[in-house]
């Protein structure tokens, strides 16, 4: 092949896949085109050269959605970390001599981690990098995980209990679960609080759908015990407030607790487990130089973590 030739035919290949991942990830060749600021029967026909060129079907199309094919899922696994590296090209060098100045960061995180957790290494990253704008996105672990998915977000922060395959998670924190009760009430009085001698009262714990409720019916349910739950309330600040006016009693993780609370705090280590947290990325996202520099800032051992798995897979 003429080298002009081979240079137009690689120009073409990387619009193709440019155009595929912006419309495997919007679900709409419609809201692809708007993305790359082309017209739609531009991303149209680079999609459909490059279903030509490799002879698959990448995508079935039902009206105006459209879903991958299983040749388009595998595709876009491949694809999408090599056209957003090229993407970030710039960045990426830049960021190798030091001058990482711009840019973007999208964090997602539920409201116990941004409260307690990310604060410290949020101001340490934005004294070191003022020039890129941060995003923290306070959301649910479904919902992170969603973000994740659509690329939405560059990386979570949070404690999982079951990690997807599509997924990695590096837990690099932990805290102790620590029973709290008001200054009054009878178990402030044992010298060690059981699991059992929890069980009769009224615990205040966040919704059930979250991981915290999960994580206390497995470990009750191995000791054959049943909690009782007296209140739902979202957020450790106000299941706080709600204990110390002697609605119940809870078992946080020992992150929220500043010692100044009007409360007693029971560290449960014996019976609980600690409850670890850190990053969670999708697997095989190329990450920006901004997320690279935040979880480096976050967690020194996360790439050497990871890569050690990649390569046991």
């Amino acid at each position: 092949m003429p080298a002009t030739k081979q240079l137009y035919y690689k120009q073409n290949r990387l619009k193709q896949l440019r155009a595929f991942c912006a419309a495997a990830k919007a679900g709409s060749v419609s809201q692809a085109a708007e993305a790359l600021f082309l017209s739609q029967p531009t991303v149209s026909l680079q999609i459909q050269a490059l279903e030509r060129d490799m002879n698959v079907v990448l995508f079935e199309r039902r009206g105006p959605k459209i879903t991958l094919t299983p040749e388009g899922v595998v595709l876009n696994q491949i694809a999408r970390p090599l056209v957003d590296g090229i993407e970030g090209l710039e960045e990426s060098f830049r960021a190798h001599f030091g001058r990482l100045e711009s840019g973007e960061l999208n964090i997602a995180a539920g409201e116990s981690t941004t409260l307690y957790i990310l604060p410290k290494y949020i101001k340490r990253f934005a004294q070191a990098y003022p020039g890129i704008k941060i995003k923290l996105h306070n959301v649910t672990g479904r919902d992170g995980m969603a973000m994740l998915r659509a690329d939405e977000a560059d990386l979570a922060v949070g404690s999982m209990l079951e990690v997807p395959d599509d997924i990695v998670y590096h837990p690099s924190i932990s805290y102790s679960a620590t029973l709290i009760t008001p200054l009054d009430h009878p178990l402030a009085k044992i010298p060690e609080v059981t699991l059992e001698d929890i069980c009769p009262h009224g615990l205040i714990l966040p919704p059930r759908h979250l991981a915290t409720w999960r994580f206390l019916e497995l470990v009750f349910s191995q000791s054959g015990l049943k909690f009782k739950v007296s209140l739902e309330a979202g957020g450790w600040e106000i299941i706080k407030k709600y204990v110390a006016l002697g609605m119940g009693i809870s078992i946080v993780t020992g992150v929220c607790l500043t010692g100044e609370e009007a409360l007693v705090a029971i560290p449960m280590d014996a019976y609980i487990p600690k409850r670890s947290y850190g990053v969670v990325v999708r697997r095989g996202k190329f990450l920006s130089p901004q997320a690279q520099a935040f979880i480096d800032m976050i967690d020194p051992d996360f790439f050497r973590v990871a890569n050690q798995e990649d390569a046991s897979a």
